[in-house]
């Protein structure tokens, strides 16, 4: 693999016409008389400039402005999304969800000029988000995602801002009054399904489940605990995770974990400390002990212990867990338990509507890491045994 050159070009002479130039992506930019001031002022904007867009000339506002495509603009766009929505040096999903939203966009208007792009258009490619069967919900969201495109564009000074104000005027699809399907709320899973499904679980997985269960944690929280994160100085435990949905908001995250969860995490803590607690290459070296503890053939006769492996996996087990194998797992273990499928989302539901219930809505908040109680709502369901004793006596 190539040496990447981080180095700044430099500011170069011309003699043959005494100018000045630096070479950016290729292609030579003069700048003016050699050592003129002039020269030197250009040279640094067209570093700054090139240096803000990730080391890449930025896309130059044409003298005409309907000589830049939406087709160009996408890509310049995309390419932003690819550099900047990144955590832990891995490209977030908010990328690929861009990607999504600007294929409809490309589907219907890839070569028109992008100042052409007004309200009848974004609601044509609504429209068509519609006819693909997507939801409400989610369109609402894609179509905020192309706003943000024709936002950065008129930041970057590629378009006129009066094309961004004029789709800020498309009200939201609103629930009843489009054909876009509508979506089932996300319920709490009951801790019998939630019991059922880990029978069927391997014992990492199962603890993952459980520890999530009893804290309220995101999925991919409890999927990247590690012991170094957490304090374990008093008797409820703080994890802190070091990456986590909020951290670009500079919100510090802290997970409170009781005796319950205590027990179940211990099983998995004697590790260093930056390794992860529930780890895909642990839980398949149990299983192939408990299948070696099974075998049936005696050991001098068929196949010798670990000759029937590949020697090189395409898809080795990972450090740690996923939300994504994390659900996977869930779902094959929902199938043969025979339960309603349920993803791990679904237990911090049920963890906050058990908090909610017993300790208030505040407490759910602070256990959840919402800043606002407004999201809380969303995860906590209801108590509707207050009412009911309401209507015992009043009614």
């Amino acid at each position: 693999m190539p040496k990447l050159n981080r180095t700044v070009p430099k500011y170069r002479h011309f003699k043959a016409r005494d100018l000045a130039f630096v070479e950016l992506d290729g292609k030579r930019h003069y700048l003016g008389k050699y050592e003129s001031p002039e020269s030197r002022d250009a040279y640094d904007r067209l570093i700054a400039e090139w240096l803000t867009n990730g080391r890449r000339i930025p896309p130059q506002p044409a003298a005409n402005e309907k000589a830049l495509a939406m087709v160009e603009l996408m890509a310049a766009f995309r390419r932003h999304a690819q550099a900047y929505y990144v955590k832990n040096g891995e490209v977030t999903d908010e990328a690929r969800l861009i990607d999504d939203a600007i294929k409809f966009v490309r589907r219907l208007y890839a070569r028109i000029p992008a100042v052409d792009f007004g309200p009848r258009k974004l609601k044509a490619v609504r429209q068509t988000m519609i006819d693909d069967g997507q939801s409400r919900k989610h369109i609402n969201k894609q179509v905020s995602r192309i706003r943000r495109m024709i936002r950065w564009a008129v930041a970057e000074e590629m378009m006129p801002a009066g094309v961004y104000h004029a789709l800020q005027a498309i009200p939201d699809l609103r629930k009843g009054r489009t054909t876009a399907r509508e979506t089932e709320p996300v319920r709490p899973v009951s801790d019998s399904d939630v019991a059922a499904t880990i029978e069927h679980l391997p014992e990492v997985v199962a603890d993952l489940a459980r520890f999530q269960r009893l804290t309220g944690c995101r999925p991919t929280e409890a999927c990247m605990v590690r012991p170094g994160e957490i304090d374990r100085t008093n008797d409820v435990w703080e994890y802190r995770p070091t990456c986590h949905k909020t951290e670009h908001h500079d919100i510090e995250r802290v997970i409170f974990i009781g005796p319950k969860a205590q027990a179940i995490l211990s099983r998995h803590l004697l590790r260093s400390a930056g390794s992860y607690c529930f780890s895909p290459a642990e839980s398949e070296r149990r299983r192939r002990a408990a299948a070696h503890e099974k075998r049936v053939t005696p050991v001098g006769q068929g196949n010798s212990i670990g000759t029937n492996r590949k020697p090189k996996r395409t898809r080795p087990p990972n450090g740690h867990y996923t939300r994504h194998s994390y659900g996977k797992a869930i779902a094959r273990a929902c199938k043969l338990a025979g339960v309603d499928p349920w993803s791990p989302n679904q237990l911090r539901h049920a963890a906050a509507t058990e908090i909610r219930s017993r300790f208030g809505l505040e407490a759910a908040q602070v256990s959840l890491g919402h800043s606002n109680a407004n999201v809380t709502q969303v995860y906590a369901e209801r108590d509707s045994k207050l009412a009911m004793d309401v209507a015992r006596e009043v009614g």
